[in-house]
Protein backbone atom coordinates (compact mmCIF):
# COMPACT_ATOMS: atom_id res chain seq x y z
CA UNK A 1 0.00 0.00 0.00
CA UNK A 2 1.99 3.39 -1.37
CA UNK A 3 -0.87 5.69 -1.08
CA UNK A 4 -4.31 6.27 0.76
CA UNK A 5 -7.27 8.42 -0.47
CA UNK A 6 -8.08 11.65 2.24
CA UNK A 7 -10.43 14.47 1.94
CA UNK A 8 -9.44 18.38 1.43
CA UNK A 9 -11.13 21.35 1.02
CA UNK A 10 -9.78 22.56 -2.34
CA UNK A 11 -9.83 25.97 -3.10
CA UNK A 12 -9.22 28.47 -6.32
CA UNK A 13 -10.01 31.80 -7.44
CA UNK A 14 -12.38 32.23 -4.14
CA UNK A 15 -14.38 28.98 -5.29
CA UNK A 16 -14.31 26.03 -2.60
CA UNK A 17 -15.00 22.26 -3.04
CA UNK A 18 -14.83 19.02 -0.99
CA UNK A 19 -12.19 16.76 -3.01
CA UNK A 20 -10.93 13.09 -2.42
CA UNK A 21 -7.25 13.04 -3.13
CA UNK A 22 -4.48 10.49 -3.02
CA UNK A 23 -1.53 11.26 -1.08
CA UNK A 24 1.31 8.93 -0.48
CA UNK A 25 1.88 6.72 2.31
CA UNK A 26 4.76 7.75 4.79
CA UNK A 27 4.87 5.09 7.85
CA UNK A 28 8.05 4.08 10.36
CA UNK A 29 9.65 0.60 10.01
CA UNK A 30 11.90 -0.56 12.67
CA UNK A 31 14.93 -2.81 11.63
CA UNK A 32 16.63 -5.25 13.92
CA UNK A 33 19.62 -6.70 13.19
CA UNK A 34 19.47 -10.20 14.88
CA UNK A 35 16.71 -9.23 17.39
CA UNK A 36 18.10 -5.75 18.66
CA UNK A 37 16.86 -2.78 17.04
CA UNK A 38 19.19 -0.71 14.82
CA UNK A 39 17.83 1.70 13.61
CA UNK A 40 14.03 3.64 12.61
CA UNK A 41 13.50 4.84 8.82
CA UNK A 42 10.28 6.41 7.69
CA UNK A 43 9.18 4.84 4.33
CA UNK A 44 6.80 4.11 1.79
CA UNK A 45 6.20 0.66 2.18
CA UNK A 46 6.48 -2.08 -0.19
CA UNK A 47 9.92 -3.26 -1.42
CA UNK A 48 10.75 -2.95 2.36
CA UNK A 49 13.18 -6.30 2.19
CA UNK A 50 14.84 -4.44 -0.87
CA UNK A 51 15.37 -1.55 1.33
CA UNK A 52 16.65 -2.90 4.22
CA UNK A 53 19.18 -5.03 1.76
CA UNK A 54 20.68 -2.16 0.24
CA UNK A 55 20.22 -0.10 3.06
CA UNK A 56 22.79 -2.44 5.12
CA UNK A 57 25.13 -2.74 1.68
CA UNK A 58 25.62 0.84 1.66
CA UNK A 59 26.39 0.94 5.61
CA UNK A 60 29.02 -1.80 5.69
CA UNK A 61 26.71 -4.08 7.30
CA UNK A 62 26.43 -7.17 4.83
CA UNK A 63 28.12 -7.23 1.51
CA UNK A 64 27.57 -10.91 1.33
CA UNK A 65 26.14 -12.04 -2.21
CA UNK A 66 23.93 -14.99 -0.14
CA UNK A 67 20.34 -13.76 0.81
CA UNK A 68 19.44 -12.83 3.96
CA UNK A 69 16.93 -14.24 6.45
CA UNK A 70 13.53 -11.50 7.08
CA UNK A 71 11.08 -11.49 9.68
CA UNK A 72 8.44 -9.27 9.68
CA UNK A 73 7.57 -9.21 13.91
CA UNK A 74 5.01 -6.28 13.89
CA UNK A 75 2.72 -5.06 11.73
CA UNK A 76 0.33 -2.03 12.07
CA UNK A 77 -2.86 -1.65 9.99
CA UNK A 78 -1.17 -5.02 7.71
CA UNK A 79 1.86 -2.59 7.40
CA UNK A 80 5.37 -3.99 8.37
CA UNK A 81 6.36 -2.00 11.49
CA UNK A 82 9.01 -4.49 12.68
CA UNK A 83 11.43 -6.57 10.95
CA UNK A 84 14.07 -8.76 12.27
CA UNK A 85 17.36 -9.35 9.80
CA UNK A 86 19.69 -12.62 11.30
CA UNK A 87 22.85 -12.31 10.08
CA UNK A 88 25.65 -14.29 11.54
CA UNK A 89 28.18 -12.55 13.25
CA UNK A 90 30.99 -13.40 11.17
CA UNK A 91 29.23 -11.67 8.22
CA UNK A 92 28.53 -8.56 10.33
CA UNK A 93 30.34 -5.47 8.79
CA UNK A 94 32.01 -2.81 10.79
CA UNK A 95 29.38 -0.73 10.03
CA UNK A 96 27.07 -2.24 12.37
CA UNK A 97 29.13 -0.89 15.56
CA UNK A 98 29.79 2.27 14.02
CA UNK A 99 26.84 3.69 12.04
CA UNK A 100 29.01 6.25 9.85
CA UNK A 101 28.69 6.00 6.55
CA UNK A 102 31.87 6.30 4.24
CA UNK A 103 31.80 10.05 3.30
CA UNK A 104 31.35 10.95 6.96
CA UNK A 105 34.95 9.44 7.65
CA UNK A 106 36.32 10.35 4.47
CA UNK A 107 38.47 13.53 3.77
CA UNK A 108 37.92 15.63 0.56
CA UNK A 109 40.81 16.34 -1.05
CA UNK A 110 38.87 18.35 -3.79
CA UNK A 111 36.29 20.24 -1.91
CA UNK A 112 35.48 23.83 -2.62
CA UNK A 113 37.48 23.43 -6.53
CA UNK A 114 34.40 24.83 -8.44
CA UNK A 115 36.29 24.38 -12.19
CA UNK A 116 35.76 21.59 -14.15
CA UNK A 117 39.37 21.51 -15.56
CA UNK A 118 41.12 18.14 -14.49
CA UNK A 119 41.65 17.62 -11.04
CA UNK A 120 44.57 15.46 -9.02
CA UNK A 121 42.28 12.44 -7.46
CA UNK A 122 43.87 9.86 -5.20
CA UNK A 123 42.18 6.62 -4.58
CA UNK A 124 40.48 4.40 -6.43
CA UNK A 125 37.64 5.91 -8.94
CA UNK A 126 34.90 4.34 -10.62
CA UNK A 127 35.57 3.61 -14.62
CA UNK A 128 34.15 6.06 -16.97
CA UNK A 129 30.87 5.62 -19.06
CA UNK A 130 30.37 7.61 -21.98
CA UNK A 131 26.77 8.43 -22.94
CA UNK A 132 24.84 10.87 -25.00
CA UNK A 133 22.52 13.29 -24.18
CA UNK A 134 19.76 11.58 -26.40
CA UNK A 135 19.88 8.38 -24.63
CA UNK A 136 19.70 10.25 -21.44
CA UNK A 137 16.18 11.81 -21.84
CA UNK A 138 14.92 8.31 -23.14
CA UNK A 139 15.93 7.00 -19.94
CA UNK A 140 14.56 9.85 -18.03
CA UNK A 141 11.07 9.11 -20.19
CA UNK A 142 11.18 5.09 -19.24
CA UNK A 143 11.54 6.35 -15.39
CA UNK A 144 8.71 8.46 -15.74
CA UNK A 145 6.52 5.95 -17.27
CA UNK A 146 6.84 3.28 -14.11
CA UNK A 147 6.48 6.77 -11.29
CA UNK A 148 2.68 5.02 -10.42
CA UNK A 149 2.82 6.60 -6.99
CA UNK A 150 3.79 9.65 -8.13
CA UNK A 151 1.42 9.68 -11.01
CA UNK A 152 -1.03 8.98 -8.83
CA UNK A 153 0.32 11.32 -5.51
CA UNK A 154 2.27 13.98 -6.79
CA UNK A 155 4.45 13.19 -3.46
CA UNK A 156 7.09 10.31 -3.89
CA UNK A 157 10.38 10.03 -5.28
CA UNK A 158 11.27 7.25 -7.50
CA UNK A 159 14.97 6.07 -8.54
CA UNK A 160 16.18 3.99 -11.50
CA UNK A 161 19.37 1.97 -12.62
CA UNK A 162 20.22 1.88 -16.16
CA UNK A 163 23.13 -0.91 -17.67
CA UNK A 164 25.02 0.55 -20.01
CA UNK A 165 22.59 -0.09 -22.93
CA UNK A 166 20.67 1.72 -21.59
CA UNK A 167 17.93 -0.65 -20.89
CA UNK A 168 16.00 -0.41 -17.12
CA UNK A 169 17.35 -2.59 -14.46
CA UNK A 170 14.93 -1.68 -11.54
CA UNK A 171 13.02 1.36 -10.66
CA UNK A 172 11.52 1.66 -7.23
CA UNK A 173 8.97 4.88 -5.26
CA UNK A 174 9.28 6.07 -1.85
CA UNK A 175 8.41 8.83 0.15
CA UNK A 176 12.27 9.55 0.52
CA UNK A 177 14.97 9.95 -1.80
CA UNK A 178 17.47 8.06 0.17
CA UNK A 179 15.43 5.07 0.58
CA UNK A 180 14.18 4.61 -3.21
CA UNK A 181 17.75 4.32 -3.79
CA UNK A 182 18.62 2.19 -1.09
CA UNK A 183 15.78 -0.06 -2.60
CA UNK A 184 16.87 -0.08 -6.13
CA UNK A 185 20.22 -1.41 -5.10
CA UNK A 186 19.01 -3.86 -2.62
CA UNK A 187 16.87 -5.10 -5.44
CA UNK A 188 19.46 -5.57 -7.51
CA UNK A 189 21.62 -7.28 -5.13
CA UNK A 190 18.76 -9.87 -4.79
CA UNK A 191 18.92 -10.19 -8.57
CA UNK A 192 22.95 -10.69 -8.11
CA UNK A 193 23.20 -8.27 -11.03
CA UNK A 194 23.85 -4.76 -9.42
CA UNK A 195 27.32 -5.54 -11.26
CA UNK A 196 25.24 -4.11 -13.84
CA UNK A 197 24.54 -0.97 -12.69
CA UNK A 198 26.01 2.05 -14.95
CA UNK A 199 23.19 4.57 -14.56
CA UNK A 200 21.38 6.04 -11.57
CA UNK A 201 19.08 8.35 -12.19
CA UNK A 202 16.74 10.18 -8.83
CA UNK A 203 13.56 12.28 -9.27
CA UNK A 204 14.76 14.57 -7.19
CA UNK A 205 18.09 16.81 -5.60
CA UNK A 206 21.23 15.17 -5.26
CA UNK A 207 22.74 15.63 -1.70
CA UNK A 208 26.41 13.27 -0.72
CA UNK A 209 24.10 10.25 0.90
CA UNK A 210 23.02 9.18 -2.58
CA UNK A 211 26.53 9.99 -4.12
CA UNK A 212 27.65 8.17 -1.33
CA UNK A 213 25.00 4.96 -1.84
CA UNK A 214 26.13 5.45 -6.12
CA UNK A 215 29.89 4.86 -4.90
CA UNK A 216 29.48 1.76 -3.15
CA UNK A 217 27.63 0.45 -5.56
CA UNK A 218 30.26 1.20 -7.93
CA UNK A 219 27.34 3.20 -10.69
CA UNK A 220 29.22 6.00 -12.11
CA UNK A 221 26.73 8.06 -13.70
CA UNK A 222 23.92 9.96 -11.43
CA UNK A 223 21.55 12.05 -13.19
CA UNK A 224 18.91 13.96 -10.64
CA UNK A 225 15.43 16.32 -12.23
CA UNK A 226 16.86 18.23 -9.70
CA UNK A 227 19.36 20.60 -8.07
CA UNK A 228 22.90 18.58 -6.71
CA UNK A 229 24.61 20.05 -3.35
CA UNK A 230 28.02 21.41 -3.37
CA UNK A 231 29.57 18.60 -1.31
CA UNK A 232 27.35 16.11 -3.43
CA UNK A 233 29.45 17.68 -6.52
CA UNK A 234 32.80 17.94 -4.44
CA UNK A 235 32.43 13.69 -3.80
CA UNK A 236 31.49 13.23 -7.44
CA UNK A 237 34.62 14.59 -8.42
CA UNK A 238 37.08 12.81 -6.34
CA UNK A 239 34.92 9.59 -6.33
CA UNK A 240 34.94 9.88 -10.62
CA UNK A 241 31.36 9.58 -10.93
CA UNK A 242 29.63 11.88 -13.86
CA UNK A 243 26.95 14.23 -11.87
CA UNK A 244 24.39 16.08 -13.99
CA UNK A 245 21.76 17.77 -12.33
CA UNK A 246 18.41 19.63 -13.46
CA UNK A 247 18.51 17.16 -16.30
CA UNK A 248 14.17 18.08 -17.80
CA UNK A 249 12.81 19.53 -20.62
CA UNK A 250 15.56 18.65 -23.21
CA UNK A 251 18.69 20.37 -20.90
CA UNK A 252 21.13 19.24 -18.15
CA UNK A 253 23.70 20.75 -16.16
CA UNK A 254 26.97 18.74 -15.44
CA UNK A 255 29.07 19.34 -12.93
CA UNK A 256 31.55 16.41 -12.55
CA UNK A 257 33.55 14.50 -15.17
CA UNK A 258 31.87 16.39 -18.44
CA UNK A 259 33.95 13.99 -20.63
CA UNK A 260 31.83 11.30 -20.07
CA UNK A 261 29.59 13.12 -22.49
CA UNK A 262 30.40 11.91 -25.71
CA UNK A 263 29.35 15.16 -27.34
CA UNK A 264 30.87 17.50 -25.32
CA UNK A 265 33.78 19.20 -26.09
CA UNK A 266 36.88 19.54 -23.91
CA UNK A 267 36.16 22.25 -21.29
Amino acid sequence: MQTLSYQGLKIAARNQSKIEDFLVVEAPLQININNEPYTVVMRTPNDDFELIRGLLFAEDIYKKSAPLSYQIIKEDTKIPSIINVTISSDDLGKGYLNKRTLLSVSSCGICGKKELSDLKVTGNTLAKTYFSSENLHKMFAKMNAFQETFQKTGGSHAAAIFDEHQELLTIKEDIGRHNAVDKTVGDLLQKLSLQKAKYLLVSGRVSYEIVSKAFIAKIPIIVAVSACSSLAVDFAKEFGICLIGFSRDNKMTIYSNPEYLIETEHV
